[in-house]
């Protein structure tokens, strides 16, 4: 069977950027559908044996066009991830709808929500005062929210960054470690220190440490605080017992925004059961000022290879 679709209508640096160098935006389509793509001048045909797949691969170039009409180009990795959710029935007309910057790095590199689960994630930064964020590993919650931190510092809308995790994991505790507190606790921070560095660069977050602008500490260390005129964010929640749960979201002061972040297929408590995260979720859901968003593989942003892993995973697991 063949399928055309009429492009004449598109802006000629849209068309041209389309098919990709060599065609090799095609040929990513190709290999995550059973479709033989071919262009010539406006016109675009698919041919497949699969009448289905037709519907999906449109809403793939369309979805494309959207980027490439508002960035001027498309990366293949974006490409992939808009293959596998459109073989998995998802909806892509918003995917690179117009979405306000969470913020700029250091490289000068835009910082955007890219799926739909994400945007809601940063609506809710904005909106709500206690945000949890609740999925698999690289759907962007801990980056995302340090993105929004740091933006919210830039702008002057507050005046400290405070990173924190529970800072034992898989049964070992930071006692046993070799070093001073600050060697014992940074490879645990390590993710929250790589997204600071691009968003502000090594030197900026050395010396904001240093003036306690930006403060990385474990969990324990919040305990008989007050925390006002801060973003705080709450990195491996799922870690943290109902009782530290508890003792964080009651460190709240004014002006002060919480971001709590979690696996919870990833609890390394004896107890799943008693992670402070899935109690946190079921019991405060409904309440004004608190969001709760749920992100799963179709948010994974790291490597679309990423996607499958934690798909297969969850099937044997299930």
């Amino acid at each position: 069977m063949k399928f055309k679709l009429d492009c004449s209508e598109l802006p000629y640096d849209v068309l041209i950027a389309l098919p990709g160098f060599q065609d090799d935006h095609f040929k990513i389509i190709e290999q995550a559908f059973p479709v033989r793509i071919k262009m010539h001048s406006s016109e675009i045909t698919l041919e497949s044996s699969q009448e289905i797949v037709f519907h999906q691969i449109e809403s793939v170039l369309d979805a494309m066009v959207q980027k490439i009409a508002k960035d001027g180009a498309i990366e293949n990795d974006e490409i992939e991830r808009l293959c596998y959710l459109a073989s998995r029935g998802h909806d892509l007309t918003d995917e690179f709808s117009n979405e306000k910057p969470v913020v700029k790095t250091k490289s000068g590199k835009v910082i955007f929500a890219k799926t739909s689960n994400q945007k809601r994630l940063v609506h809710a930064f904005r909106n709500e005062k206690i945000i949890f964020a609740s999925g698999v590993a690289g759907t962007g919650k801990t980056y995302l929210a340090v993105a929004y931190a740091v933006d919210q510092l830039k702008r002057g809308k507050i005046e400290k960054i405070i990173l924190t995790r529970p800072a034992v994991e898989a049964g070992e505790s930071l006692g046993f470690l070799p070093g001073d507190m600050k060697e014992k606790v940074d490879p645990y921070l390590r993710p929250l220190y790589d997204a600071l560095n691009e968003m502000l660069g090594a030197e900026t977050v050395e010396r904001y440490q240093e003036k306690e602008i930006i403060e990385i500490a474990p969990l324990a260390f919040m305990r008989g605080r007050t925390l006002n005129d801060a973003i705080v964010i709450l990195d491996e929640a799922q870690n943290t017992t109902k009782a530290q749960m508890k003792m964080f979201l009651t460190r709240m002061g004014r002006n002060c925004r919480m971001i709590i972040n979690g696996d919870i297929s990833q609890i390394d408590l004896i107890r799943k059961a008693d992670s402070g995260l899935i109690q946190a979720c079921h019991i405060l859901k409904g309440i004004d000022g608190i969001a709760i968003q749920y992100l799963d593989q179709s948010d994974v942003v790291r490597n679309p290879l990423v996607q499958k892993i934690i798909e297969r995973y969850e099937t044997v697991e299930q």
